[in-house]
């Protein structure tokens, strides 16, 4: 007896792609349902379809009328012909002639066309052959759903989202998906309706179950879908910001949203400085990622979350009262699907005071610390301390403190030609700083100002890292500058990662390297 094993090609699933009888069911399967679903929740009952409805396919195959392919049977011209072992493919038998091998003696060769327009020979008229025992079906090798997504779920999840996007007859909230003509209707009243009540509330959050027991949306329809009707109408109306983290949906007014939320603040803002970075060495690259800029290079993917995180602020962060969301940052706040705003939880770690923090993923930071760095008296260059709260959607900021007094800092003035210079002076810190990138400004107003002339009218980037050097060496006894203090200071001045400032110390005659990343600026040799 030949077992024939009814089974799915090795790299069916690589190749998946959202098909129209896919889309029929995913349709049918959320009308029954009654739910908007998760790509999660919808790929496994998909799975499970598709195993079903191959497994159908080849029964069909098999059953499809052609004779079954028997060495030992003779075929004719024209006839059709079942392969069993081929995945049950048909094939019309296009010639004929005789065989023969001196182990199997005389037998005919028939030559098939399958429907492709394969040509293949397969022999006929052999009595002595293993394929002449009749076969048995077995169905023991085709996978289960469970196989299938544990060893390609990531795969089949980005296919069906690349699939039901491409499909206007299918809307996603939240991560949820449900077919748009199935939806409960939601009217501009409606709508208006949720916009004072989120006014009411200083513009929100609110659940969307919080402004459905305010809205009249009478239907007898199921609560859930009620829901993702309303959310959908929201998230469709521009005055409406979804700012829920994963998981949970929450609206916002987006015109009561900070102005640091709904436009990047100027200081953050980064244009492009081109650099070749094959002249970046393993210390320069290894110190870009510990500087945890949000405008290093790979620098936006998420890593594992840490305990806590320890980083020194950047004037530019300071001054706007943010946090930059790099890798080892970023995995300790919230995310969401699809949310470009999210608002969560920062907690005092000295106080326990909760205020209210954004994470604005498109721009790379996070929101909501300008009065807490103001409180806590820090400075460019003091270390936050980054920790998860014990609740979900909370984040905890901390600084070592220390009691006041007087340390020797380095201080930035702003010149009566517009320029900066540098000075040694005893301040005032209150916590803990990196010695290389603290500063203090006395006078924010005119720092302000510079920056707001040097937005209009731009100095070349060479020549703002020239003055830059030039000012910092002469504080130095040895005439030299670490790259961590260069791209601190140049940041005053002009926002740009540390990669651009690596590249010109690496590449350019004016600057000297004397080991362990300090450089000397070298006036004679020009810039």
């Amino acid at each position: 007896m030949v077992v024939v094993s009814m089974s799915i090609r090795e790299d069916y699933w690589d190749d998946f792609e959202l098909q129209a009888d896919d889309v029929d069911f995913l349709y049918a399967h959320l009308l029954e349902v009654e739910t908007p679903l998760t790509p999660d929740e919808l790929i496994k009952a998909l799975v499970v379809d598709r195993i079903q409805r191959e497994l159908k396919a080849i029964e069909a195959k098999r059953l499809s009328g052609g004779s079954v392919y028997l060495p030992q049977d003779e075929y004719e011209i024209k006839q059709s012909v079942v392969f069993p072992a081929l995945d049950w493919r048909q094939a019309e038998v296009v010639k004929k002639r005789e065989g023969y091998n001196p182990d199997l003696g005389e037998f005919s060769v028939i030559e098939v066309k399958f429907e492709n327009g394969e040509v293949r020979e397969f022999a006929s008229a052999l009595a002595n052959h293993p394929l002449n025992l009749p076969e048995e079906v077995a169905e023991s090798n085709m996978p289960s759903p469970d196989s299938v997504l544990r060893d390609y779920d990531d795969i089949l999840i980005e296919r069906l989202e690349e699939g039901l996007q491409d499909n206007d007859d299918f809307v996603c909230i939240a991560g949820r998906w449900f077919p748009r003509a199935l939806l409960v209707d939601v009217n501009t009243g409606h709508l208006n309706l949720a916009e004072a009540l989120l006014d009411i509330e200083s513009g929100g959050p609110l659940p969307t179950s919080e402004l459905l027991k305010q809205i009249e949306l009478a239907t007898d329809e199921n609560p859930k879908l009620v829901e993702f009707s309303l959310d959908l109408a929201l998230q469709e109306d521009k005055r409406f910001d979804e700012v829920g983290p994963a998981g949970k949906v929450l609206w916002f007014l987006h015109r009561l949203e900070p102005k640091g939320v709904q436009v990047t603040p100027d200081v953050l803002r980064y244009t492009p400085i081109e650099c070749e970075r094959s002249h970046l060495t393993p210390e320069m690259l290894e110190l870009e990622q510990r500087l945890d800029d949000e405008w290093a290079l790979e620098n936006h993917a998420r890593a594992d979350a840490k305990h806590d995180v320890a980083i020194p602020l950047l004037y530019a962060h300071w001054r706007a009262g943010t946090l930059p969301l790099t890798r080892r940052i970023g995995a300790l706040f919230p995310t969401a699907y699809e949310a470009p705003r999210i608002l969560f939880t920062l907690i005092d770690g000295e106080t326990g005071e909760n205020f209210p923090g954004w994470v604005v993923r498109k721009g790379g930071y996070v929101f909501g610390l300008e009065k807490w760095y103001r409180d806590r008296e820090l400075m460019p260059g003091s270390i936050v301390i980054v920790r998860a709260g014990q609740n979900k959607g909370e984040v905890v900021v901390d600084v070592e403190a220390q009691r006041s007094r007087r340390d020797w800092v380095r201080t930035v003035l702003v010149g009566a030609d517009g320029g900066i210079v540098f000075a040694t002076l005893k301040q005032m810190v209150s916590a803990v700083y990196d010695e290389r990138m603290g500063v203090m400004i006395p006078d924010i107003k005119a720092l302000d100002s510079l920056w707001e002339k040097r937005q209009k009218r731009p100095l070349p980037f060479e020549r703002v890292v020239a003055d830059v050097a030039r000012e910092l060496t002469k504080l130095n006894p040895q005439n030299h500058v670490h790259v961590t203090e260069l791209y601190a200071a140049v940041n005053l001045v002009r926002r740009c990662p540390p990669g651009p400032v690596m590249t010109l110390l690496a590449s350019r005659p004016w600057f000297v390297h004397v080991g362990d990343l300090h450089f000397r600026f070298d006036d004679s040799a020009g810039s």
